[in-house]
């Protein structure tokens, strides 16, 4: 059986829980607590597994994988059923560029590790780091909406009636923005998505709130 390293509130890993529940794969998830007691992510133990500490890693019978594109990305080629790239090459390219954008441009910036940097080494307080929040966010997403709003391709999803691995990027992405109250009026269509998404049962299944380690 497959099973994903996971924190409720990890991003990154909130992605895997979607594309699984989205492919309907049997899966185990390990809970990965990135706070208690200096962050699980950091033991010897964890550390064996993926050498960058960081969460999810999913574990096949195939090996170990870390990063979630390219975790989706196997789960892709391995169980191809209710894909996630549909489509011809330069639609999945541009699904992929969606997903990119989230993944490499928005959530490196923000993620915990960084916000616990500008706090601790460079001795930002918490307002200071929320303005370099939503400041990254606000980039970010301004470029998305713009694509997804004049693309014809959009529809329910970020790409067509079917979700894609662009939504299981941008939901978590949303769920984080909130977290960190981003006003979110000036994106219209990410919004719109996103609350399709959430009416779904296997987006529903997958947010932190339903998950085993939820504090």
């Amino acid at each position: 059986m497959l099973k994903l390293s996971t924190y409720f509130r990890s991003t990154a890993a909130y992605r895997i829980r979607i594309a699984l529940q989205l492919k309907g794969l049997p899966h185990e998830l390990l809970a990965v607590h990135l706070m208690k007691d200096g962050g699980e992510h950091k033991t010897a133990a964890y550390l064996e597994k993926n050498p960058s500490g960081l969460v999810p890693i999913l574990e096949t019978e195939d090996g170990i994988i870390a990063q979630s594109l390219a975790i989706i990305e196997y789960l892709e080629e391995v169980y191809p059923e209710t894909s996630l790239l549909p489509g011809s090459a330069i639609d999945r390219a541009y699904i992929r560029s969606i997903s990119q954008s989230i993944a490499c441009d928005i959530h490196p910036l923000n993620n915990l590790r960084v916000l616990q940097y500008l706090t601790g080494e460079m001795g930002l307080d918490d307002a200071a780091k929320n303005t370099w929040y939503q400041n990254w966010i606000a980039t970010g997403f301004t470029a998305i909406e713009t694509n997804l709003a004049r693309s014809q391709d959009t529809g329910l999803f970020c790409f067509g009636d079917t979700p894609s691995m662009a939504d299981c990027c941008l939901v978590p992405q949303v769920y984080n923005a909130e977290r960190f109250n981003c006003p979110m009026d000036a994106y219209p269509t990410i919004v719109r998505i996103t609350e399709h998404c959430l009416s779904l049962p296997t987006f529903i299944a997958a947010t932190p709130d339903k998950q085993p380690d939820h504090q």
